[in-house]
């Protein structure tokens, strides 16, 4: 008996590893096809969306000159008066400041310490007003509109004079905000790939090596790709075809290494932080569409100090003013470039000899 209820016991034994043991059901179902992690990373990327909408609409929705650096050519007894009453204005729309002559008030716009002058006829009602289009449309656009409307009140017009014009083909100065766009996507994608391909976190410090390598590499052929495209391609952008390859490649390689620094300390999460920083946080804080002093204050402060913004400034500068002002926001890229090839080294460093890596970093 005993005999027999053990053979049986055998067969079903049998009968039961054979069969698929799955929960059917429909919870069991959805916990086989999402899992805990996915289902976290999900939350992850709903976070980012609403942060996307909330960044690009906060800085986008209501632009307003504040604080736009305007100098004012008048007679000595004419322009403390008249700095003082700009000054005044309701919302604080300009930053006026005097100048000794209409060459000096150029020279400073030229130079992109300022963005506008006022030169004052005391001998007529009918005054001049410098801007540069080539720093963007809409805060040349803002800036007469503003000193239109104070003219006005005092019984006087201006006449409009764009002493550094964007180009014919870039009317709205846009063309060197898509540009360095372009140049921070390919960087990230390209770290990324990396991850997805071969794991986010290098297994030691010298597959880190060989990854900011190929990164290098990657930087020049698409930052001359870049620069080529924009200009003698389509004609888009003028300035240096040189000077704008070397910003492409910097810009590249400063948005790759930081995605592999965050990918070194965080893993696969490190692409979304990468998509924080440059997408989220850089591009409506870039200056493209609205220019510095048409964004609202947060933006305006974080906007130089991430790769975006200090991408579109040089590549303005390279375009329309002789590549004036730009050691500032090259010095910003090179520390992202540097502190991210660091990071990534060291992570890497410190991951030498780990044995066991986590699923989400094998390669596929």
């Amino acid at each position: 008996m005993a005999t027999a209820d053990d053979g049986t016991r055998g067969i079903r034994d049998q009968d039961t590893r054979g069969q698929d043991t799955r929960d059917r059901s429909f919870l069991g179902e959805v916990k086989d096809a999402i899992s805990g992690r996915a289902a976290l990373l999900m939350i992850g990327v709903l976070a980012l969306t609403a942060l996307f909408i909330a960044s690009y609409a906060g800085a986008f929705h209501s632009p307003k000159p504040k604080d736009v650096p305007l100098a004012v050519v008048a007679p000595q007894q004419m322009s403390g008066r008249l700095v003082e009453q700009l000054d005044q204005l309701p919302g604080s729309p300009l930053a006026p400041r005097t100048a000794s002559s209409e060459a000096d008030a150029a020279r400073q716009i030229k130079e992109r310490d300022i963005d506008g002058a006022l030169i004052v006829d005391p001998r007529g009602t009918t005054d001049k007003l410098l801007v540069a289009g080539g720093s963007g449309a809409s805060l040349s656009q803002a800036v007469e509109q503003v000193v239109t409307q104070a003219e006005k009140a005092q019984q006087r017009t201006v006449q409009v004079q764009d002493i550094a014009p964007a180009d014919k083909d870039d009317t709205r100065g846009l063309s060197s905000f898509y540009l360095v766009v372009g140049w921070c996507v390919g960087g990230y994608l390209c770290a990324a790939i990396l991850a997805i391909s071969f794991g986010a976190r290098p297994v030691n410090l010298k597959r880190a090596v060989i990854r900011l390598a190929a990164l290098a590499v990657y930087s020049v052929l698409t930052g001359l790709a870049g620069a080529v495209v924009i200009g003698p391609v389509l004609g888009a952008m003028p300035g240096s075809l040189y000077g704008l390859w070397g910003l492409g490649a910097l810009i590249v390689f400063a948005v790759g290494a930081t995605t592999f620094a965050f990918q070194a300390i965080a893993g696969i999460i490190g692409i979304g932080l990468t998509i924080l920083v440059v997408v989220i946080a850089g591009n409506p804080s870039a200056g493209g569409a609205y220019p510095y002093p048409l964004l609202p204050d947060f933006w305006r402060a974080i906007g130089p100090a991430l790769p975006p913004g200090a991408g579109t400034w040089v590549a303005r500068s390279i375009a329309y003013f002789h590549g004036n002002a730009v050691t500032g926001p090259l010095l910003v890229l090179s520390a992202w470039a540097v502190a991210g090839t660091a990071l990534t080294l060291l992570f890497s460093a410190l991951t030498k000899g780990r044995t066991v890596i986590n699923r989400s970093e094998v390669r596929q």
